[in-house]
């Protein structure tokens, strides 16, 4: 199994990025993708997901409005389109795996890539 993300880099703030996540080694079309976040000595957080079937779900606290996340099942990818980025989402991204329809939760996710850093400062 490998999921492998990418796309992240340095932006200020109010600027845009989108991640990919490549995935491969399972069945895609049977899991719902997810996309978490780690800051510098934060614990790893849950940002959003998507279903096989294309229901989205988000942490609204954080992100609402600003990300969206999709998915293409003919190529196994899974994409997070962020916007108006600001300092405080700087983190590792990560992509994970979950057979649970709309898992939220980290331990609900059986498969992790390793991440791709985001860094928004001016």
């Amino acid at each position: 199994v490998q999921l492998q993300a990418s796309g992240g880099g340095s932006v200020q703030p109010g600027g845009s990025l989108r991640l990919s996540c490549a995935a491969s080694g399972f069945n895609f079309i049977t899991h719902t993708m997810g996309w978490f976040r780690q800051g510098p000595g934060k614990e790893r957080k849950f940002v959003g997901g998507i279903t096989w079937t294309g229901r989205r779900t988000y942490d609204q606290t954080s992100v609402k409005g600003r990300f969206t996340i999709s998915r293409d099942n003919a190529k196994n990818a899974v994409y997070l389109e962020m916007i108006s980025l600001k300092p405080e989402d700087t983190a590792v991204y990560y992509c994970a795996a979950s057979t649970s329809y709309r898992a939220t939760a980290t331990d609900e996710y059986e498969y992790w890539g390793r991440g791709t850093l985001v860094t928004v400062s001016s």
